[in-house]
């Protein structure tokens, strides 16, 4: 178990195998020749605050940071931003002479990848947004800032729906919130330009593999279905909305997006986004790969 930074830069969560973060961030670094290695660490919720106060030596430029510890580092660092105040979540954190700041890029991510890979211009539409855990939060903060129209949540736990819904409203923005099963998820679907799927529903290895929180009829063919799930590649809300020709946005332009900003963070250079998604999606070929040999 790993309770202190041995490179450079790298990631930490619990479990962390999963993470592609290595593959693009190391292929980004050796294209631009830059003699650093990027690692992931698994770090037990109990050897955060270790971990995190080790990143203070000289010789570490910072880390990325996943579930389940984007929360828990705040209080190990000297300063947030004001997307990780507002969202109560950083997942990256750089050194700046021993001092350590917290970003959150996720909603930066989220945006670019909507509007440079999906085309869409949140301003002014209207969205679907499927769950509300911390990457619906983030997300709903994104569009937030980008001026949407209105929000309908659905989310399992109507309460936490609900508390998404109420942030919305406290900024101007129509908001409602309902139950991720109900009968309103029908109107709210097709009066939405935009979809966004949250949940870990679909997910490869998930506890609802093969899980679709939509079906074909409930999706509009001309609005834009954004799913944060990104392994596999196809996920089967993507099926159900190709069903009905609807365009698709896969989570890993978010993933790599979120990375390129952190990047740019700790090194102060512009990211090789090109390269890092390539290397984002030839990692996911090769798993996808492994999953179908088994």
């Amino acid at each position: 178990m790993n309770t202190s930074i041995e490179s450079p830069l790298g990631i930490i969560g619990y479990p962390i195998g999963h993470s592609i973060s290595p593959v693009f961030q190391q292929a980004a670094l050796d294209y631009l020749k830059i003699n650093a290695e990027y690692r992931a660490y698994e770090v037990n919720p109990g050897d955060v605050g270790r971990f995190v106060d080790s990143l203070r030596s000289e010789s570490v430029y910072g880390i990325n940071v996943t579930v389940p510890h984007k929360e828990a580092v705040i209080a190990h660092l000297d300063e947030i931003d004001d997307w990780a105040a507002e969202a109560g979540a950083v997942n990256t954190i750089v050194n700046r002479n021993g001092r350590l700041a917290g970003y959150n890029t996720d909603g930066y991510g989220f945006l670019r990848a909507l509007r440079e890979s999906g085309g869409l211009e949140p301003a002014g539409k209207n969205a679907l947004i499927l769950g509300a855990g911390g990457s619906a939060r983030g997300v709903v903060q994104a569009l937030l800032r980008a001026d949407i129209a209105s929000l309908a949540i659905a989310n399992r736990t109507l309460a936490r729906a609900q508390s998404l819904a109420d942030m919305a409203r406290s900024r101007g923005v129509p908001a409602e919130a309902m139950p991720l099963d109900s009968a309103q998820i029908n109107d709210a679907a097709h009066s939405a330009d935009l979809i966004v799927n949250c949940t870990s529903l679909g997910m490869t290895h998930g506890p609802d593999e093969g899980a679709s929180p939509l079906r074909a009829d409930q999706i509009p063919p001309a609005a834009l279905v954004y799913d944060l799930v990104y392994n596999p590649a196809l996920t089967p809300l993507f099926r159900e909305a190709g069903q009905v020709g609807t365009a698709t946005l896969g989570g890993i332009t978010m993933l790599v997006y979120q990375g390129a900003a952190s990047f740019e963070i700790w090194l102060e250079r512009p990211a090789p986004v090109v390269v890092m998604m390539d290397a984002a999606m030839g990692a996911m070929r090769e798993r996808e790969q492994e999953e179908r040999s088994r």
